[in-house]
Formats: structure tokens, sequence, C-alpha cells
């Protein structure tokens, strides 16, 4: 059996932060559908920028009535109290989303598992890969216990032992075989994925965010 490590700090970590992590998670499974839309945004938003960020970035969409109201996003990916990194091409995104946005709604709401839908979003929303398409998932409740493998998570499974090195790069079969080790890492220690990513990212960032 593989030797974890860290284990009693992982337990006393997690029995601090319990309550607060599992009212997060409750709140994203309360996400009302309406926002959505505004969810995908975020997490077009969020590779290579800081979560802070999109989050400002996020609200600002919102504001404007993005989703219904003919707006140029790319001013709202730079204002003077935040900046999103490669706002060009991620305007580019957002604006090819909400053209597809129907079929992209139909089928977050529909009768898939959520391993069929990110294998959807993958292949057919840009600039959403495995992590971005989990972390879409996860901010609205429908993750089903995939993971969001970023750097922070990796930082931490590596830490756990459960994970002998950080790969440099995530291709697909590299991104499922550790996704797989983390379910595995998170049942031995009898916590949810989800639970397990917010807590390692509240030991980041030191709160709990997106």
């Amino acid at each position: 059996m593989k030797q974890y490590r860290h284990l009693e700090e992982l337990y006393s970590g997690f029995k601090a932060k319990r309550r607060a992590i599992r009212r997060r998670l409750q709140e994203y499974r309360d996400v009302p559908e309406s926002t959505y839309f505004y969810e995908l945004i975020y997490c077009l938003m969020t590779p290579q920028s800081s979560a802070v960020n999109a989050a400002k970035a996020q609200r600002n969409f919102e504001q404007c009535n993005f989703q219904f109201n003919d707006v140029d996003p790319e001013p709202l990916l730079y204002q003077n109290d935040y900046y999103i990194r490669f706002h060009r091409s991620k305007a580019r995104w957002i604006t090819e989303m909400k053209s597809n946005y129907s079929t992209i709604f139909t089928i977050t709401v529909g009768e898939f598992s959520a391993v069929e839908k990110r294998e959807w979003f993958v292949k057919n929303v840009r600039g959403l890969s495995y992590k971005e398409a989990t972390h879409f998932l996860r901010n609205i409740g429908k993750n089903e216990g995939l993971a969001i493998l970023d750097r922070h998570i990796l930082k931490n499974l590596y830490y756990y032992r459960v994970i002998p090195s950080i790969p440099k790069t995530l291709t697909k079969k590299k991104y499922l075989s550790i996704e797989k080790k983390f379910q595995k890492f998170a049942e031995h220690v009898e916590c949810s994925v989800d639970e397990l990513d917010l807590l390692f990212w509240s030991n980041e960032a030191g709160k709990i965010l997106k």
C-alpha cells in the first residue's frame, strides 16, 4: 500500500476548516442555473490569472448584463484595479462561448455524467482544458468528484506523497492518472475530493476561494 505522509497534519487542518469548507461546497450546489453563464466566464478567465482578479471581472460582466447585451468583452478584462492575462485571446473565447451558450447550457443541465460533460466541454468550448472544465462543474456543484489539478493542488498531492513528483505538463493521460490517485487518496483519508481541494487551496491562499 502507498505510504502517504503528513496525514495527522491533514486531519487537523481539515477539522479546523471543515464547517467553512462544507458551507462553501453547499454554496456551489445552490448556484442558480441563471448564473451558470457567468461561472463559465470566470473559468475561462482563470488560466494564468488570479482568482481574485477573475472574480472582479466576473462581477463587471454581470453588472453590464453581458449575456443579453451587445458588449465588447475585451475592456472588461482589464481595468484599473485588475488585469486578466491574455485578455485578447480570452475575449475571443468568451465571445465564442456566448454565441454557443444555448448548446453549452443544454449539456450542462442534461442527464449526462460529469465525465461525459467534461469531455464535451474540452472538445467543444475553446479555452477549457480538463482543469478549467472541472473547475466550472465544481463551481456549480456538478463535478461528481472530478479533480481540479492546478499547481496548488499538485503541490499538495506531492507533499502528501500522493504523487512522486510534480509534472511540468499535464497531458490527458497524465491528468486522468493523477486524478485517479487523488480520488483514491480522498477515499483513504475519508474526505471527498472537493473537500480536499478547498483545504489545499485555503492552505495556499489563506482563505477559501472559488
